[in-house]
């Protein structure tokens, strides 16, 4: 099993930039597959972007261009770089891991990002 821990969330302005860390530990060589996630306020969770074991990557619509999605299998993590910040970026960003031969969710705890207009 993994257990996930994010942090490199917080406060900045419109147009700024945020990079987030999700740090693995445990069983790192079973995950197939990484994501981020945001839920903002008062809406539901939603994939922003996703890594595969092999380095493909993809990104929802609204953060084309902006985010960029990587990982350091030397050092467990993944990385979601954010630029361009916009308002409707405020939410807290969730790392999800698809683990072992039956992509087993897990989750880390969550770090709050607010992108203030």
């Amino acid at each position: 099993q993994v257990q996930l821990v994010e942090s490199g969330g917080g406060l900045v302005q419109a147009g700024g930039s945020l990079r987030l860390s999700c740090v693995a530990s445990g069983s790192f060589f079973a995950i197939n597959a990484m994501r981020w996630y945001r839920q903002p306020p008062g809406k539901q969770r939603e994939l922003v972007a996703g890594i595969t074991r092999g380095g493909t990557t993809n990104y929802v619509d609204s953060v084309k261009g902006r985010f960029t999605i990587s990982r350091d299998n030397a050092k467990n993590t993944v990385y979601l770089q954010m630029n361009s910040l916009k308002a409707e970026d405020t939410a807290v960003y969730y790392c999800n891991a698809a683990w072992g031969r039956n992509d087993l969710d897990f989750w880390g705890q969550g770090t709050q990002v607010t992108v203030s207009s």
